[in-house]
């Protein structure tokens, strides 16, 4: 099957970033059904053709589809994009299994570690469906704020496949004027780049929080892709991933703009906040929250030196004072910038 022959399509979840990317696609001239989880949400887009819960003020294709049901969503289809957060990612490839299609395609736009296991969504995905009959699966990432890809503005991604041919595929499918897909064979560097960036991007709100100013931003950016770099190494990625869309791109996102639900978060922290009093109130998962215990862990495991996500978790989970985990990282041993 060439790309173009992806014509009918499932998303699972209608978050913002699901909805915003069944829009796209419904647009686009594909045949989309978008799996909704909340009714108040179900009912808004079958009957305004509005997700005002979470992608509001934009008004979707007739062509994208709201169902209720994993049965009505996977009848038929020949490729499904998984946009939910991790922390159910298992619970619902196990739920999709006994209807997905013979020789179905997936593709994940979810971004993080699971907890327990601190896998990536691949390897989840490998983990629960059988291993003899995987279908071909891929991911998305890069700097691509919902709001801003529903309403057209300019943006460029990364699709990775465990191989370019079926990466291209899904390029074809996913790429407009206004969206730039570029491809890559660096399926493990895609998915670790963009849950990564998340618990860096918590770290730049909290210093953002506590008014350290533009110094103190750039030199935690920079540090920050150095330790991901570093994580990614150790678990076999392309180094060079890191420099991409899916590495310095969504970095540089997230951490500096005001849309980032996750730079929010630290920057909450930084003015004193508990983290149970600002997730109490959000609608919307910020994933670098769970991502920074999996990143932690997994950093542990490898023996790779993270500075910064260290004292993020310890932030997050140990209730250490934000100022004195900037004064930990400033008094580290000196170091060589550049290491081999």
């Amino acid at each position: 099957m060439n790309g173009k022959g992806f014509s009918r399509i499932a998303i699972i979840g209608a978050g913002s970033w699901g909805t915003a990317l069944g829009n796209l696609l419904a647009e686009n001239g594909k045949e989309v059904d978008l799996w909704v989880r909340e009714e108040e949400v179900f009912q808004q887009i079958r009957e305004q053709g509005v997700n005002r819960v979470f992608l509001p003020d934009v008004k979707l294709s007739p062509f994208l589809k709201p169902v209720s049901s994993f049965e009505e969503a996977l009848f038929k289809k020949e490729l499904v994009v998984l946009a939910i957060p991790s922390h159910v990612f298992r619970e619902v490839i196990t739920g999709i299994r006994p209807y997905l299609p013979p020789d179905i395609s997936l593709m994940a736009a979810t971004k993080g570690i699971e907890n327990e296991s601190l896998m990536l969504m691949s390897q989840v995905t490998e983990d629960v469906l059988d291993t003899k009959c995987i279908p071909e699966f891929g991911c998305l990432a890069g700097p691509s704020f919902a709001s801003e890809v529903s309403r057209k503005l300019p943006a460029a991604i990364t699709i990775a496949g465990r191989d370019m041919a079926y990466a291209e595929k899904l390029q074809k499918v996913f790429n407009r004027d206004f969206f730039r897909v570029y491809v890559s064979d660096d399926l493990l560097g895609v998915q670790l780049g963009g849950a990564m960036k998340n618990v860096i991007a918590i770290a730049a709100g909290v210093c953002d929080g506590l008014g350290f100013g533009h110094n103190a931003r750039a030199a935690l950016i920079t540090r920050g892709l150095a330790e991901i770099t570093r994580l990614g190494v150790s678990i076999g990625c392309n180094a060079h991933t890191f420099a991409g869309l899916a590495g310095l791109g969504d970095l540089v996102l997230t951490c500096t703009s005001d849309l980032s639900r996750n730079r929010t978060v630290g920057y909450r922290i930084g003015k004193g906040e508990s983290l149970e009093e600002i997730t109490a109130g959000m609608k919307m998962v910020a994933e670098g929250v769970k991502t920074t215990k999996s990143a932690y862990q997994l950093g542990r495991r490898k023996e790779v030196v993270m500075p910064i996500t260290n004292e993020m978790y310890r932030i997050l989970y140990e209730e250490k004072k934000p100022k004195e985990a900037v004064r930990d990282l400033m008094m580290r041993d000196l170091k060589v910038e550049l290491e081999n």
